[in-house]
């Protein structure tokens, strides 16, 4: 058991040497005699000390705070991707005595994020959104920050981890033509996301073997608002559409309550599928063709990226994880 209120000073008087030396004895930094080290270190190990989180930074010049970049334009669905994200993350942090700092950012806004670096509160970033005109990426680069983003990128020196979004997309959409669809629209977001280019092109992917004369497509991307959608699937329901594929459960529930509305029948009428699956589709009857991810362990193994590279430990560039069909 740990003796209460140990602290520094303590072993230092205890041993007879100054609180610097117990300091770099702790660090492993400094010049400190072999011996020296050794009667500290046993000390510790006798008395189960345990340095505090702000001795130990002070002693290492690190603040044992990880910032967590999220988006302040998230939507109200968006929630559960971002806790569970969080969930993996602070677990990750708290087994290496890190605690997890939130910063909020939005296209070009980044005055947190600034504030937070300039003001040394945070060793290094997680961001949980990856842009194409990547501004608090650029941002953390230019200020030497080391940061992991949750995510793909066109940056090929920034470490990045993300599901395999092209692949599974590509792998639903080809169950879906396989069904024997005619007329099939995808629906989704701002084209500036990185998400949105890759469930794109794994969408497109799911035509390459196939004549073009085979199925009639439509894309309508930069859908950012709800009361777009309502005019978008009465104009795909005069066309005669028999397949409504969103890139998220934002828009797909959206998409159903719209169809709810008028009267028409899923799938029977209309087959409806997401690229995301979240609990908002997980109650829905019937179900929903949908790809799940597994976001807590995208947070977990981001959040342990980041702390590799914190400790100096060389890590792979891109890291892809899986993904689950639900048709």
């Amino acid at each position: 058991m740990m003796d209460k209120n140990l602290t520094i000073g303590d072993i230092a008087q205890a041993l007879g040497v100054s609180k610097t030396t117990v300091s770099r004895a702790i660090s492993g930094k400094g010049r400190i005699g072999e011996e020296t080290r050794k009667k500290v270190l046993d000390y510790i190990e006798t008395h189960h000390y345990r340095p505090n989180v702000v001795a130990k930074g002070l002693a290492q010049n690190k603040t044992y705070n990880l910032g967590l970049v999220l988006p302040g334009d998230y939507h109200l669905v968006d929630l559960p991707f971002f806790q569970k994200c969080m969930l993996g993350i602070s677990k990750a942090a708290s087994e290496k005595d890190y605690d997890v700092l939130i910063t909020m950012v939005s296209n070009d806004r980044i005055g947190q994020l600034k504030r937070a670096v300039t003001n040394h509160k945070i060793d290094g970033a997680i961001l949980t959104r990856t842009l194409i005109d990547d501004r608090p990426m650029q941002y953390l680069r230019e200020n030497g920050v080391p940061f992991v983003a949750i995510g793909s990128t066109e940056d090929s020196t920034a470490v990045q981890i993300d599901n395999d979004h092209r692949t599974a997309c590509r792998t639903l959409t080809e169950k879906l033509l396989e069904r024997g669809i005619k007329r099939i629209a995808l629906i989704g977001d701002d084209e500036n996301y990185m998400v949105t280019k890759n469930r794109l092109c794994g969408f497109e992917d799911a035509f390459e073997n196939r004549p073009n004369e085979s199925v009639n497509c439509r894309i309508l991307l930069n859908v950012t608002h709800a009361d777009m959608v309502e005019g978008i699937v009465e104009e795909l329901l005069s066309e005669g559409t028999d397949c409504i594929v969103t890139m998220d459960d934002f828009l797909c529930s959206r998409v159903l309550n719209a169809l709810q509305r008028r009267g028409v029948d899923v799938p029977g009428q209309m087959q409806v599928a997401s690229f995301y699956d979240s609990v908002f589709l997980a109650e829905h009857m019937p179900q929903v063709s949908s790809i799940w991810f597994d976001v807590e362990e995208l947070g977990r193994k981001a959040c342990e990226l980041l702390l590799q590279i914190l400790a100096g430990e060389s890590v792979e560039q891109r890291t892809l994880l899986g993904y689950q069909l639900r048709m």
